[in-house]
């Protein structure tokens, strides 16, 4: 079991060494398999799957059952969403699309209790049902996180305003998003997209923020350059990376044997 999943926001606020696990199918089981590695948190993709409200409540409970945080990934910038997340237990959002300085106090708003936010009081999972409630509500602001993606030439361009902001734990880059809004949708290497995330690495190194990025095949080499680069946490590929690598290698057996 990994560290504390309490203390993620203050590991986060280090810069320590993070580990991510990263989910887009539905299924509490592969959410086990993968809290086995003492990772850090799992992610939940709601952006880009088919994932349900009551599917991201059991991944939850698994992660956090291996003492693993969970912080799911909201599809859009959704108060109702992210309200029903984070009452069916989760440790905090990821929101995709940041690019301005108002969708940043939004999220705050939508994720922690008054005085920071404007978070609604409710009995669910993440109180216990109410067994926890004034622990839970007095504790949250403290411990609770919220992870921003910089995915545009405007959120590169704010990343110091966005990135002020005392409840923003750190940030993301999507470089495939921001290749697109520069123009050269795909080309991750051109010498626009690589400045642009240097912009923001350099903005999270300034202000002390965590900066994470994702490794579709992660080795102990890409983590070292990953680091050295500037990023702090690391999302260690996801189950759909893992399976279509998968396929792509047993297709190579199964057309190599029917050749012969």
């Amino acid at each position: 079991m990994g560290p504390d999943r309490t203390t993620l926001r203050k590991r986060l606020a280090a810069r320590a060494p993070i580990f991510g696990a990263w989910t887009s199918i539905g299924s509490a089981q592969i959410t086990e398999m993968f809290t086995a590695s003492t990772v850090d948190f799992v992610g939940i993709d709601l952006e880009h799957s088919t994932i349900s409200q009551e599917q991201s409540q059991r991944i939850i409970a698994a992660a956090q059952a291996a003492g693993v945080a969970c912080l799911p990934r909201v599809a859009s910038h959704n108060g109702e969403q992210v309200k029903r997340l984070l009452d069916s237990g989760a440790d905090g959002v990821i929101v995709p699309m940041v690019s301005t300085v108002a969708e940043v106090e939004a999220i705050v708003s939508w994720t922690k209790y008054t005085p920071a936010g404007k978070r609604s009081f409710g009995i669910a999972r993440a109180q216990d049902y109410g067994d926890r409630f004034d622990d839970y509500i007095t504790r949250w602001n403290q411990r609770s996180v919220i992870i921003i993606q910089i995915e545009s030439v405007q959120g590169a361009d704010n990343a110091e305003a966005l990135l002020s902001h005392p409840e923003i734990d750190g940030v993301m880059i999507g470089p495939y998003d921001l290749s697109g809004s520069l123009g050269v949708p795909g080309q991750l290497e051109h010498p626009s997209v690589t400045a642009a995330v240097q912009r923001v690495i350099d903005v999270t190194r300034r202000l002390g923020k965590a900066c994470g990025t994702q490794l579709v095949e992660p080795t102990v080499a890409g983590i070292d350059a990953a680091y050295a680069a500037g990023h702090s946490f690391i999302v260690l590929a996801s189950d759909v990376f893992i399976l279509a690598a998968w396929s792509r290698r047993m297709r190579d057996v199964v057309q190599t044997v029917r050749s012969r």
